[in-house]
Order: C-alpha cells, then sequence, then structure tokens
C-alpha cells in the first residue's frame, strides 16, 4: 500500500512541476533622449500602456512591465520595455493584433507635440525571450 501511495504521490509531483512554461517576451531597451523624461513617460503612459491593457483585454498578450533603470556607459538605457504572450499562438499574432489595436485606439497622444523620435530612441530589442519555469 504505501509502494501504491509513493507511485501516486511520485506521479502527481512530476505532472504538477514538470509542465513547461510557454510564456514568451520581447524586451525594447529604450533610451530617452535629451532629457525628456516628462514626454517620454507621457509618451508610455498614454499610447504603450494603453495598447497593452486593450490588448490584455482582448487576450492577445499575458501582461506587460515598464520598468526604469539609471543609465550608464555599459547600458545607455533608461526603461525596459517588456510584453509577455501566453504561448506561440499569442506571440505569432502579435503584429496584427498589435495593428488592429492601434487603428482601433487613434492617434498618438503626445506632450508638447514633440515626436517620438525627439525623445526616445529604441537601442535595441530582444524577441523570442523564454521564461524558466
Amino acid at each position: 500500500m504505501r509502494v501504491t501511495i509513493f507511485f501516486i504521490f511520485l506521479a502527481t509531483y512530476t505532472i504538477s512541476y514538470g509542465q513547461k512554461n510557454d510564456k514568451i517576451s520581447t524586451i525594447d531597451f529604450v533610451q530617452i533622449l535629451n532629457d525628456n523624461k516628462e514626454e517620454a513617460v507621457y509618451y508610455y503612459q498614454n499610447n504603450w500602456k494603453v495598447l497593452r491593457n486593450m490588448a490584455i483585454d482582448k487576450k492577445y498578450i499575458h501582461s506587460f512591465q515598464i520598468l526604469e533603470t539609471q543609465a550608464n556607459e555599459d547600458a545607455p538605457f533608461h526603461l525596459m520595455l517588456i510584453t509577455t504572450y501566453l504561448n506561440e499562438a499569442q506571440y505569432k499574432l502579435r503584429e496584427d493584433h498589435f495593428s488592429e489595436l492601434i487603428k482601433e485606439k487613434g492617434e498618438l497622444k503626445l506632450l508638447n507635440d514633440k515626436k517620438p523620435g525627439a525623445f526616445r530612441k529604441t537601442l535595441f530589442s530582444k524577441e523570442r525571450t523564454l521564461h524558466w519555469k
């Protein structure tokens, strides 16, 4: 009887902890240009974040984060923008989904009429960042 209980426990443990994590993230590393932090914050809060909230509502993405850090010579970026997809299917449809949401949302909201290129620069992006379990 103990052996049977042990194998049931072992099978349950293996199934619950052996599941693969299918989440995929994209990460953009953004530099704020010319001390235009107010413009960048406004832009990301009123455009990027709004689109991600819309995407969550429609189940196009799993989650998102905006992380701020101190830039330095080795890492000259100020923001990390992370969008996480639940699985490969969501990830593959990302461009179609965000095109739809951009049309739905309408015009960019900008502070001081500065265009994005005047206050921010994406230094590099990491696509298909896989999550460990």
